[in-house]
């Protein structure tokens, strides 16, 4: 396949495909009719145990699947939703675990505030840094120190527009070479350090992007609305479940002590569950990929349970996970590095085997003589197309994260040995194969089950029905 879909594309629904499966035939699950589109209809789910009537939003019309098929999927995804409700039950936290802050990082106290003035000063008359008191400069900390008297640096006066000093001014000094320059009327972050002198009490941390991060948020919903209609307003609802789940289940119950591969699992699982259902509706098709994420995610998990201890990744790696383990030395990093493995290789995992399980589909309604080696041959082959872009994707994904540390590795001439084997780059190389050794496999597992599942779906009353209704189908394209 070209390019990626996922839960917020529009299908496309080609000309020999009816607009509403129940045409002919009243039903108490009828849908809103053939006006409505091919996407927005009501149908039973496959996954509820039998006759569910549940609100459908499918790739695209599918036939009705058999009671006994209905019974068999339900059979295996209600105990495993079930086992999902009751690990979120038992693992739910009480809150983030307080702490007292260190002052170190992001474990700092901030406080919204603006700069009021800027004007230019001479370096040398604010002290912006001290030259060794050796002179000696053949030290890149003695050359800095040199070169930032030089110059013209700014002093700022910024106010403190939150918290308990609101209103409260300090100054700040930018340095000529500093990457983040201040100017007037410019929202700031600032940090609040409660056992500093009194005038250095507060200090410039960071810059207010909540404004442009807002507006391009605004705009990727409503491109997602615009574009996928009722699919995307669906896709954005669990876009945000999915922010609920990680906020509020999964970062908490790992403060708290859990076992972070097991708060992965779980929280992974019901986020999939969620999401899935709900950009596609309750339907064997989307069981189908239920299924397969869920495979491929117990394999991901086994080969970094296996790899990371192999390769004896600590997951305390830089300032971030240092402050981490000294604030909750009884959080196991190494499992919180598979957590992460698990959960970024979910989102793209959901998109292969939604995809794949259409194209099964797809293929079926097509040419329904067709049986499952075929369906299977035919759609491992549009999973071969997928399985190239996505690969392609994840590993640039991850070289684009690490590139400042690969120009570091560059710049000291560390030989490609080198720089594989150091435990930072060693992370991201495993996190990568794994996560995509899940996405390769998730292709011909979800392809064998879409093909026999969609092979087996028959409707309980014969064949005569089923004939008359494609048949139906062609008079109506025509």
């Amino acid at each position: 396949m070209g390019p990626r879909r996922s839960c917020d594309d529009l299908p496309v629904t080609s000309p020999q495909q009816p607009l509403e499966p129940h045409h002919h035939a009243p039903d108490p699950g009828h849908g809103h009719g053939a006006g409505h589109g091919a996407g927005h209809g009501h149908g039973h789910g496959a996954g509820g145990g039998g006759g569910g009537h549940g609100h459908s939003h499918s790739h695209g019309p599918a036939a009705p699947v058999s009671r006994h098929l209905r019974k068999v999927i339900a059979a295996i995804l209600i105990p495993f939703a079930a086992a999902v409700v009751v690990g979120l039950a038992v693992l739910w936290p009480g809150g983030t675990p307080a702490h007292e802050r260190t002052g170190v990082g992001f474990d700092r106290q901030t406080e919204q505030g603006e700069v009021v003035s800027v004007e230019h000063v001479d370096c040398k008359d604010v002290n912006a840094a001290q030259v060794p008191p050796t002179g000696d400069t053949s030290t890149p900390e003695g050359r800095e120190a040199v070169n930032s008297q030089q110059g013209q640096c700014e002093k700022a006066t910024v106010e403190v527009t939150s918290g308990p000093d609101k209103g409260r001014r300090f100054v700040e000094i930018v340095q000529p070479d500093a990457p983040r320059q201040l100017h007037e009327g410019q929202g700031v972050v600032v940090a609040y350090a409660p056992d500093a002198p009194h005038d250095l009490q507060y200090s410039v941390t960071d810059v207010n992007r909540k404004l442009p991060l807002a507006l391009l948020a605004g705009i990727f919903a409503v491109a997602v609305v615009v574009v996928g209609r009722m699919r995307g307003v669906m896709a954005l609802i669990a876009l945000a479940v999915s922010f609920l789940v990680l906020t509020y289940f999964i970062l908490p119950a790992i403060l708290e002590g859990s076992n972070p591969l097991v708060v992965a699992v779980v929280g992974s699982s019901a986020i999939m569950l969620l999401a899935l259902y709900m950009c596609h509706g309750l339907s064997a098709r989307t069981s189908v990929a239920v299924l397969g994420t869920l495979i491929s995610l117990l394999l991901i998990g086994l080969l970094g349970s296996l790899f990371i201890g192999w390769a004896s990744l600590s997951g305390n790696t830089d300032d971030n996970t240092g402050l981490i383990h000294g604030l909750y030395p009884e959080i196991d990093m190494s499992g919180l590095l598979l957590a992460g493995v698990i959960i970024g290789s979910l989102g793209v995992l959901d998109d292969v085997t939604v995809t794949q399980t259409s194209a099964v589909w797809e293929l079926h309604q097509a040419d329904p003589g067709m049986g499952p080696r075929g369906l299977y041959r035919a759609g491992i082959r549009i999973g071969r197309d997928h399985i190239a872009s996505v690969v392609n994707t994840l590993v640039l994904a991850y070289a684009g994260a690490a590139l400042p540390l690969l120009l570091l590795f560059s710049i000291a001439r560390s030989s490609m040995g080198t720089v594989a084997n150091s435990e930072l780059v060693a992370e991201e190389i495993v996190r990568t194969l794994i996560g995509s050794i899940g996405l390769v496999a998730s292709v011909p597992v979800t392809t064998v089950l879409a093909a026999l599942v969609v092979s087996a779906d028959r409707p309980a009353s014969g064949g005569g029905k089923p004939a008359a209704v494609r048949g139906g189908r062609r008079r109506r394209a025509k």
